[in-house]
């Protein structure tokens, strides 16, 4: 029986209209957000600093450097600051497999009772963690054409179409290029402010937005690795929307 394939897309076979429908995102692969307008979008992940207690003479340099990585922009970028509840799951799944290769009868159980107290710890402290985002656009030509009455039509009519993929898969390797400079530009000048820069890939993009449209389902469901499902390509949804059609 072939293996049923999922999409992050609409589907004309369910009922009602999905939420799907009504978010801007159309894709997400090689790590970059694929908006349905074509436009694309790359996150940075930033480790942060505690500007406090820094010297008088460090915290004028950051500030310098903030300033110079700041004035040298020539595109807009948008930081988010997000907070949420400490996830120690994958902490917690390493410590009990340490656990059960613990030779010591003794060992063993002071890894158990170690783990029911961290657990719990977590879970009455309300332990909440932030990470610091900077998130870089690259906007195809065509988009930014658009008139006032032309982008509102599109917000009261968000559905995804063929025209619109096809548009995005002749575009994307260009503009992919022009966002993997602007990336390059933004990562050097945090760098110069004494920041340590990650680029989400794939599966953590995934992963974020769906734990954001999904807060108490992403708390008992993880989602799986994205690389060990069968999702559908754009060339299957053109084919699928014609089959339909």
């Amino acid at each position: 029986m072939p293996q049923e394939k999922n999409t992050i897309r609409q589907s004309k076979k369910l009922s009602g209209t999905s939420t799907q429908t009504y978010l801007e995102i159309a894709e997400i692969r090689d790590d970059t957000l694929i908006l349905k307008n074509g436009g694309l979008r790359a996150i940075l992940e930033t480790s942060s600093v505690n500007f406090n207690l820094k010297s008088e003479q460090e915290q004028e340099a950051i500030i310098y450097s903030y300033q110079s990585f700041l004035n040298s922009l020539e595109f807009p970028i948008q930081i988010v600051v997000q907070s949420r509840k400490l996830d120690i799951d994958n902490y917690i799944v390493a410590l009990k497999k340490k656990a059960e290769t613990q030779t010591s009868r003794l060992m063993q159980n002071q890894t158990y009772e170690y783990i029911e107290y961290i657990s719990r710890l977590v879970e009455y402290a309300d332990i909440m963690e932030k990470k610091f985002y900077v998130i870089i656009p690259y906007n195809p030509y065509r988009s930014e054409k658009l008139n006032v009455f032309q982008k509102f039509w599109i917000n009261i009519h968000p559905q995804d179409t063929v025209l619109n993929i096809q548009h995005r898969h002749k575009e994307f390797e260009e503009l992919k290029k022009n966002l993997s400079q602007r990336v390059n530009i933004v990562s050097s000048g945090l760098a110069n402010c004494g920041l340590h820069i990650n680029q989400l890939k794939t599966q953590n993009l995934i992963e974020i937005f769906y734990k954001i449209f999904n807060p108490i389902t992403s708390k008992n469901q993880k989602l799986q690795n994205v690389f060990d499902q069968a999702l559908q390509t754009d060339e299957e949804m053109i084919k699928a929307e014609k089959k339909e059609e």
